[in-house]
């Protein structure tokens, strides 16, 4: 596993022809970055297993997931903004996490208590995070609360977790499931792993006293409106079991993916925001705390709805991620949810919405 050829990676996972497809779609990609950059890092407000806390978000610039460089999953664009190469040299990612610290220096009035870090890949892999930097993250937040780290399921090891929970710190880790339907996962996301992996990766972090925070993605390609609901419903019941947080992503249109290649033929539409609302509204009360950010809301390639109502239902899963309260949703009407109804009723090809 800790070879880093995409042919060696990919071996006997996923789908050949979409690993394939996608390493062609991504070769198109000539953009380059600077390793001694984060990708994005902002400050913001996320509801914890402790409440709402401040938060500083960081997403390192990193070589890129190694499954996104097999190949990869469908909708996930974020390889195309990493590093060439595969690795970033240790001195590199400390000059990333000084960017950071700057960053919340200037534009928060204290230290944030949580911490979520992200590398659009496993920040516990170590050809893309090496042991070095890994223990400078430690060492750079132990005095704060709580600590996210995002990682597949394959690199949640107690001996790669004790750099933080040594320091005395509350510690996730943010597994990007996607769904808890291996045939959705495996075919329409191009995951390689199933869900008894997400499970035995869950069993691991809590032998090692650290938190599970599940990530699902809201419509991937090849699925109707209808049928990403139903499986958002039933994913978030199923991971509710294992993991304190459910995360659901509403998939948007990147950049060098497959779900881009579809888009521009006409074969995908990014969900409504109805449809966030209604899985939410099913699921608050799953013994997790459920919550949405629809990325790109309101745009022809992020989650939408017809464009006028979009920032009022924007709004209402902003508070529901805050308060948990599914009456939020009682706030927010518009003409184009009897539109939505006739989508969920009558669309039957994925190849075709019905809407754009």
């Amino acid at each position: 596993m800790s070879q880093p050829s995409p042919e060696v990676y990919e071996s006997g996972r996923g789908m050949d022809a979409h690993n394939a497809a996608m390493r062609e779609i991504r070769a198109r990609n000539d953009r380059t970055y600077d390793p001694h950059e984060p990708t994005r890092v902002w400050v913001d407000e996320d509801n914890t297993p402790d409440g709402v806390r401040q938060s500083l978000t960081i997403i390192l610039n990193t070589g890129g997931c190694r499954w996104a460089r097999a190949g990869g999953c469908t909708m996930c664009g974020y390889v195309a903004e990493s590093v060439e190469g595969g690795t970033v040299p240790h001195e590199a990612l400390v000059d990333q996490l000084e960017v950071c610290l700057e960053h919340e220096r200037e534009n928060a009035d204290e230290p944030c208590p949580l911490i979520k870090i992200y590398t659009s890949g496993s920040f516990l892999d170590e050809r893309e995070v090496p042991a070095a930097a890994r223990e400078a993250v430690a060492e750079a937040f132990a005095d704060r609360e709580r600590i996210v780290l995002e990682s597949l399921p394959d690199f949640v090891q107690p001996e790669r977790l004790a750099d933080f929970t040594e320091k005395g710190l509350a510690v996730d880790v943010a597994v990007g499931l996607e769904t808890a339907t291996d045939r959705v996962r495996h075919d329409c996301v191009n995951k390689y792993f199933d869900f008894a992996d997400f499970v035995a990766a869950s069993e691991r972090a809590d032998e090692a006293g650290v938190g599970i925070k599940a990530y699902l993605l809201m419509k991937p390609p090849f699925l109707t409106e209808s049928e990403a609901v139903a499986d958002m419903v039933s994913s978030v019941e199923r991971c509710a079991e294992y993991a304190h947080t459910v995360s659901m992503n509403p998939c948007n249109v990147q950049r060098h993916t497959m779900v881009e290649e579809l888009y521009h033929d006409g074969g995908y539409r990014p969900p409504w925001l109805w449809s966030v609302a209604e899985v939410l509204r099913e699921t608050a009360d799953a013994d997790a705390i459920v919550i949405s950010d629809p990325v790109g809301h309101g745009s022809d390639r992020g989650p939408h709805n017809c464009g006028e109502c979009d920032d009022h239902v924007q709004t209402a899963i902003k508070d529901f991620d805050l308060r948990q309260d599914p009456t939020v949703f009682d706030q927010v009407s518009c003409e184009c949810e009897a539109t939505w109804d006739v989508v969920m009723e009558r669309e039957r090809s994925y190849g075709m919405p019905l809407t754009n």
